[in-house]
């Protein structure tokens, strides 16, 4: 893994951890980003919205990849997506390593966090 991606992600973890609490792993920024996207707020969800809201997450996060196209939101509001590109075979190291870089690019892009002091 890219030992400088794996830092940065590091500060990001420790800057959202302030707000959010200790121990946040890949699932709870998943959970993050979903929530976000759906633009609803704190609530309570079920176990299966909660998988959805993983799902935009990735969704999201691989939309700039080219992967996922944004196709608008439902009756209910909820976002939707188009797969574009089926995604290549990655085993987990090569799989974190993507994640946690979009996850970067995403708090980034969105000024949720910067990485200048």
């Amino acid at each position: 893994m890219d030992h400088d991606i794996e830092l940065r992600f590091q500060q990001l973890q420790k800057h959202l951890e302030k707000d959010f609490g200790p121990g946040m792993d890949m699932s709870a920024f998943l959970f993050l980003v979903g929530v976000n996207e759906l633009g609803m707020g704190h609530r309570t969800f079920s176990k299966q919205q909660k998988m959805e809201l993983m799902h935009i997450a990735i969704c999201t996060l691989l939309e700039p990849y080219g992967y996922y196209s944004f196709n608008g939101r439902d009756e209910d509001l909820w976002p939707h997506y188009t797969l574009n590109n089926k995604l290549p075979s990655l085993d987990h190291q090569q799989q974190q390593h993507l994640l946690k870089e979009s996850l970067l690019d995403y708090f980034i892009k969105n000024d949720y966090y910067s990485e200048t002091t």
